[in-house]
């Protein structure tokens, strides 16, 4: 086998890990993007390793029953939703199967029945953020160069796929809901009418660097304008155009930034105008009352509200609190699960590393009339240690919802030392909760497993694990 070599009458077989679906020839693994299983493909072959090759599919020719039509115009280009010529139910599957996949394989974990993926009601419009890059020359497709489109144009959109310096113009985007789209367009037209510099990545000039939006389920609306520099009549001129044209517009931020990278923790953020901050809403673990939760420029929220709730609510179902327990909240971000759960137990210690997220969450708890949460700022794996379990006690359950990465192998063997009677563990990466798992595993049985769709249309999937200690 050859890199460049053309294979015929290839058969689309699986799906398997970030998305990728799988053939196989003359015994070894072919991975390819964007197929389906049950398509019969023609492919070029891109890469040729001892263990496996890669392929781009050139042609299909017969095409899966499995198929649907990718509704957004940018698939293909953008790498976000990729899964869009699957069906849904097709969608669902393989996501768990991905589950299952990193727990056995990775994890080499003893699983008991998994439950059922629970899917998400909108597989549109699904999403509470979107980031997107400014760039003085955008990217163009394989159609806009053949039709001679010229280079040069500047865009607002989002990134290539594992590129960090081409940009696409994004036309519209089925993640956020209105007025998302309008917004977007209209800072791209104020700055390209006012002569207003974008960015570029290589070189490090321009003005304009990224475009924040969030939408809460109450419809507040927050704009976060990211710039090199401290022009301010040029934010000025992009902040009042979105006043005036969109009065709906709770929440107007910018920031100036002068690094080498687009992170914005370090970094102060300048309420222009209104609130700093938006209000998400969300019934209780009982169902009996409605949260509210301040949301500011730098905390994390789950970015499908409404997903969310059903999220917390198989992680407090899985915790099965009776109303005396000490609940551990790590990675408690704004507060969301600590004050979702605070009903149904005696306390609740959040610990979180980003310290304005923790300013948010006490008051969330405040507002939400909570006295029984407590919540510190810093790093997990020196926050929590023998000192803090001596302080505020021992834990007899620990919620965490750590980000991508997992949690620190300390963290992992705190959690041993602090022996709580049960962990439940929201992921949003099954590859790293099979690695901590693994750790886990050493005091602790996984007793309940069940996979949730926040993301349609993406490879991603959150997995809550419930573990009892042994």
């Amino acid at each position: 086998m050859k890199k460049g070599e053309i294979l015929s009458g290839i058969t689309i077989e699986s799906v398997g890990a970030e998305g990728k679906c799988i053939a196989k020839i003359d015994g070894k693994v072919l991975f390819l993007k964007g197929g389906a299983p049950g398509d019969i493909v023609e492919v070029k072959i891109t890469k040729v390793k001892s263990s496996f090759l890669e392929g781009q599919i050139v042609k299909i020719n017969t095409e899966s029953a499995l198929r649907v039509h990718p509704f957004c115009s940018h698939y293909g280009t953008c790498g976000g939703c990729s899964f869009q010529h699957l069906n849904y139910e097709t969608q669902l599957f393989y996501k768990q199967k991905q589950v299952v996949d990193n727990l056995e394989r990775i994890g080499g974990l003893t699983l008991p029945p998994i439950q059922p993926i629970l899917p998400s009601a909108k597989t549109q419009y699904y999403r509470n953020r979107l980031d997107f890059t400014f760039t003085f020359q955008r990217w163009l497709t394989w159609e806009e160069m053949e039709a001679k489109v010229p280079f040069g144009e500047p865009g607002l959109g989002f990134h290539m796929p594992k590129s960090f310096d081409k940009v696409f113009d994004v036309k519209e985007c089925y993640l956020l809901a209105d007025p998302s789209n309008a917004i977007r367009l209209a800072v791209k037209d104020e700055a390209i009418k006012n002569n207003i510099p974008f960015f570029d990545l290589r070189k490090q000039t321009g003005f304009l660097r990224t475009l924040t939006l969030r939408i809460s389920n109450t419809g507040e609306i927050m704009i976060i304008l990211q710039v090199a520099n401290d022009t301010l009549r040029w934010v000025d001129q992009i902040l009042s155009r979105l006043e005036n044209e969109f009065p709906q517009i709770t929440s107007l931020n910018y920031i100036v930034n002068t690094k080498r990278n687009d992170t914005f923790q370090d970094q102060e953020v300048v309420c222009w105008k209104g609130y700093p901050y938006i209000t998400e809403q969300m019934k209780s673990s009982d169902g009996n009352r409605d949260l509210q939760f301040r949301v500011g420029a730098k905390s994390f929220y789950q970015t499908n509200s409404d997903q969310a709730y059903e999220l917390y609510k198989v992680a407090a179902d899985f915790a099965e609190l009776n109303g005396n327990e000490r609940v551990y909240d790590l990675y408690t971000g704004t507060g969301t699960i600590a004050n979702f759960v605070a009903g149904k137990c005696k306390e609740v210690i959040g610990l979180e590393y980003v310290s304005e997220a923790i300013e948010d969450a006490k008051v969330n708890s405040t507002i939400n009339n909570i006295t029984n949460t407590k919540f510190f700022a810093g790093d997990i794996k020196d926050l929590l240690d023998d000192a803090f379990l001596n302080k505020h006690g021992k834990p007899d359950v620990i919620i965490t919802d750590p980000p991508r990465a997992g949690m620190h192998e300390d963290v992992c063997k705190m959690l041993l030392k602090a022996a709580p009677q049960k962990i439940v563990y929201v992921s949003c990466n099954p590859a790293t909760q099979a690695r901590d798992l693994k750790i886990l595993a050493e005091d602790y049985m996984i007793t309940k497993v069940r996979p949730v769709d926040m993301f349609p249309h993406t490879m991603h999937v959150e997995n809550v694990v419930l573990l009892d200690r042994r």
